[in-house]
């Protein structure tokens, strides 16, 4: 009876849902939990049903990213129905832009948001996603990268930028977004059950004449607007680009 129970559910078994499930388990406990055997268990399966699936830790760790970029993807695609960002900043329907933005801007805008939002969503994912493509060629990487990737690169090629302009604003775009969010995700919160704020973020372990200035800006790290500050900064670096010689994008005009 168990043996037909385990052949059951491992019929049952989607690459989807162990990642889903590797995911769920990062979250709630930590990379470190994640192991093949503690998924499996996660799943209710033996270790050897999910090398099917993904056939090591290695792979697992890939598909933690295919899971992450598939979330962004998928903000991108439809509305958030739920989440930590307000549904309105994931709506997919083209909006007409400020006449200070044009549409390539927006939609770079909103690529941010959504991969700000998952980031949130998943915090003990985001360092994996910042270097797990370090190890692995661009065509290797798995396909919802370069799904993301590929739609950045067409946002600017519609604008009107040429080749190496286009790449220039991908590169920084990346590295800005990535770079807020891995500062962000700092963590500024010693003892989260400390009614004390000062106590709650631990400034007593900082001697006042060796750190004033960490001392005196610790507390404004806890009440940080991320969000806002990484799309003023966004809007600041764009501003600093070479702007494209006719924003094409969504069939738009020079004017």
């Amino acid at each position: 009876m168990g043996e037909r129970d385990g052949t059951e559910k491992r019929g049952r078994l989607s690459r989807p849902q162990v990642l889903d499930a590797a995911v769920a388990l990062v979250d709630r406990e930590g990379m470190a939990a994640l192991t093949m055997r503690r998924l499996a268990s996660e799943l209710g399966v033996e270790s050897m049903a999910l090398y099917r699936y993904t056939p090591g830790k290695e792979a697992l760790l890939d598909g933690l990213t295919e899971a992450y970029f598939t979330e962004v993807n998928d903000r991108l695609r439809t509305a958030a129905a739920s989440g930590p960002r307000p549904p309105e900043r994931h709506r997919p329907e083209r909006r007409r832009p400020e006449p200070h933005q044009p549409e390539w801007r927006q939609e770079l805008r909103r690529i941010a948001q959504a991969f700000a939002a998952v980031a949130h969503a998943h915090p003990e994912i985001l360092p994996l996603v910042a270097t797990r493509p370090l190890t692995v060629p661009v065509t290797r990487r798995p396909a919802p990268v370069l799904e993301l990737t590929e739609h950045i690169l067409a946002v600017l090629g519609r604008a009107g930028f040429d080749d190496a302009t286009a790449l220039t604003v991908y590169r920084s775009f990346v590295a800005w977004n990535l770079g807020c969010l891995l500062v962000d995700k700092r963590q500024v919160v010693d003892n989260p059950e400390e009614p004390d704020p000062a106590l709650r973020l631990g400034l007593h372990r900082l001697p006042a004449a060796d750190y004033p200035r960490l001392r005196a800006l610790v507390p404004r790290f806890a009440d940080f607007d991320d969000d806002a500050e990484m799309l003023r900064g966004l809007d600041s670096l764009l501003d600093g680009m070479p702007q494209p010689p006719l924003d094409a994008f969504y069939g738009g005009d020079a004017s």
